[in-house]
C-alpha cells in the first residue's frame, strides 16, 4: 500500500493558512537554504503522486508552470509528477498529468493508496486534509516548521480534532531557521 503523506509548511503557532508573507517557495534554493532544498528534493524523488484540492490546485497552476528561472526543482517536479486534484466542480485541469477526483473524495483517495507506486503528497488543501485525517487515511505528516508566528489561520489540527499518538519517525533543523519533523500514526 503507498504512503500518504500531508506534507505542510506550518508556522510556531500552527497555522498552515498562508494569510501573510512568511511563505516565499523561491526563497527555498537560496544559499542558505541548500540543506532545506536537499530535502524538499529527496521527497519529490520518493513520490509519486500530488493530491490537492481544487482550490490549492488552481494556486499551483497559475504559479508553478510560469516560474521558467526556478533554480529549486519544484517547476520541474509539479509538471512531471501526477496530479490528482478532488473536485466536484473543476472539468478541465490545463495542466499535464492531471486527474480530476471527483464523487466521493475518501473512497477516491483510499483507492488510490491501494494502486502500486510510491509515496502520494497531499500540501496546502486544509479542507481535503481535514477530511483524510479524519478518515484515518494519513500514513505520515512532514512538517516544515517556520520560525514565525502568525496568530491566526486555520490549522492542520483545528479545535476538537484528536489524533492518536504520533511517533517521531524523522527531525532537523536547517540554516535558514527552518525546522523539518515526520510523524507517523503510534
Amino acid at each position: 500500500m503507498r504512503t500518504l503523506a500531508i506534507t505542510q509548511n506550518i508556522t510556531l503557532d500552527g497555522s498552515i493558512e498562508m494569510l501573510g508573507e512568511w511563505f516565499d517557495p523561491q526563497a527555498q534554493g537560496g544559499v542558505d537554504n541548500t540543506d532545506l532544498l536537499e530535502t524538499l528534493q529527496r521527497e519529490d524523488r520518493e513520490s509519486d503522486g500530488f493530491l490537492v484540492g481544487r482550490q490549492t490546485f488552481e494556486d499551483l497552476r497559475g504559479y508553478w508552470p510560469q516560474q521558467a528561472e526556478d533554480t529549486t526543482g519544484i517547476t520541474d517536479h509539479l509538471n512531471k509528477v501526477q496530479k490528482y486534484v478532488v473536485s466536484s466542480t473543476l472539468t478541465e485541469p490545463d495542466w499535464r498529468n492531471t486527474t480530476i477526483l471527483s464523487g466521493d473524495p475518501i473512497e477516491k483517495v483510499r483507492a488510490l493508496k491501494e494502486e502500486p507506486g510510491r509515496d502520494i503528497v497531499v500540501t496546502g488543501s486544509i479542507t481535503l486534509c481535514h477530511a483524510l485525517i479524519d478518515a484515518g487515511l494519513v500514513d505520515q505528516y512532514r512538517l516544515f516548521v517556520y520560525p514565525v508566528v502568525q496568530g491566526r489561520g486555520r490549522r492542520l489540527f483545528p479545535d476538537g480534532f484528536a489524533v492518536p499518538k504520533l511517533k517521531l519517525l524523522d527531525a532537523k533543523a536547517f540554516r535558514c531557521g527552518i525546522t523539518y519533523s515526520r510523524y507517523a500514526p503510534a
